[in-house]
């Protein structure tokens, strides 16, 4: 039944406008026995509640808005997870948008969650968009960066040390007795690919015989990584070592290398490691090394964060950083157990 309003589920139920108003709002006010026929009555007569009056009230929704660079990566869909788990625990919920490295899409996204009064944004931005954010806080909107440090770090921010990760990588491979190698990742605009491949520049600097090449992608997935495998694969010279600046773009270079008529084998004769550690590095035919996040703690965290800000908009901006962590698999080490 379509048009059917409060008043109508009141007079259904034999009570009163103001008692159907708390069976929706506050049950435990109201006696178990006509929660049970007012409810009764919402669902005899169709009833669907409208929450727009009440927000404009509120002056927010009961939605978090949060933007990814990709939600084809698993890494963002576990970071989704874990900021929607710590949101559910206030009664919020979390609006997903796909910026994919866009950013128009990107300035969509915060132009609808403003439009809609969002509790709150969580994203992890293309470039530098202080400006942007500092619009919507001004309009009681607090955002909180994922994945990336504002440059001023006026907001708050949940990341990851990817110069320490994209270090750790290096150095394993140089460990594994590598010295030609090959970072794969791109764009640079995105500031967690910079920061990888800064720590990759400092960790072989550190040794004169090794020397690392750039390859630029325009994107970071399989797609764009199995082309650049491919490429590589063609070579008359090979490196002996491939970083990938995720492991979407790692998983796209071990298609390449390992496609039928390719005499390339991993790691014996090119060693791989990419970054994230998703659940596809395990499962991949050559189990692949990983620089692993803590997704879910980051979205939880950030989530968190945000919510401090709500209850005190005052409060000085929180910067929480954490450490990644090797894990080690047969495609740089052929004697690995493999970790899960």
């Amino acid at each position: 039944m379509s048009g059917v309003s409060v008043k109508d589920v009141a007079r259904h139920a034999g009570v009163s406008v103001g008692t159907v108003s708390n069976v929706m709002n506050h049950p435990s006010k109201v006696a178990p026995a006509t929660v049970t026929k007012v409810q009764q009555s919402i669902n005899d007569l169709g009833f669907v509640r409208n929450d727009a009056a009440r927000q404009l009230r509120d002056g927010h929704s009961k939605t978090v808005g949060l933007v990814v660079l990709d939600v084809r990566n698993p890494f963002f869909t576990d970071v989704a997870r874990g900021a929607e788990t710590r949101a559910a625990q206030e009664g919020l919920s979390v609006i997903l948008g796909n910026s994919d490295e866009d950013p128009a899409r990107e300035r969509a996204y915060l132009e609808l969650f403003e439009q809609q009064r969002s509790h709150g944004v969580l994203i992890s931005p293309i470039g530098d968009i202080t400006a942007r954010l500092g619009a919507l806080r001004a309009r009681g909107i607090p955002a909180v960066l994922v994945d990336r440090a504002s440059p001023d770090r006026t907001f708050s921010s949940v990341t990851v040390d990817d110069v320490a990760g994209g270090r750790m990588a290096v150095e394993h491979l140089i460990s594994e007795g590598r010295t030609r190698l090959v970072f794969v990742g791109g764009p640079l605009s995105i500031r967690q690919v910079a920061d990888r491949l800064e720590g990759a520049e400092l960790a072989a600097r550190a040794h004169p015989e090794v020397s690392l090449e750039l390859v630029t992608l325009d994107s970071l997935s399989v797609i764009a990584g199995r082309k650049a495998g491919a490429e590589i694969a063609a070579r008359a010279e090979l490196p002996d070592a491939i970083f990938a600046a995720n492991d979407l773009v790692a998983m796209g270079v071990l298609q390449a290398l390992m496609l039928q008529g390719s005499n390339v084998r991993v790691p014996e004769d090119i060693a791989l490691i990419g970054y994230d550690d998703i659940d596809f590095a395990a499962a991949a035919v050559v189990p692949l090394s990983s620089i692993r996040q803590p997704a879910g703690m980051i979205g939880h965290t950030a989530l968190e964060i945000l919510l401090e800000e709500v209850a005190n908009p005052d409060a000085s901006p929180r910067h929480v950083e954490f450490q990644p962590e090797l894990v080690v698999r047969r495609s740089t080490s052929a004697s690995a157990v493999d970790a899960v």
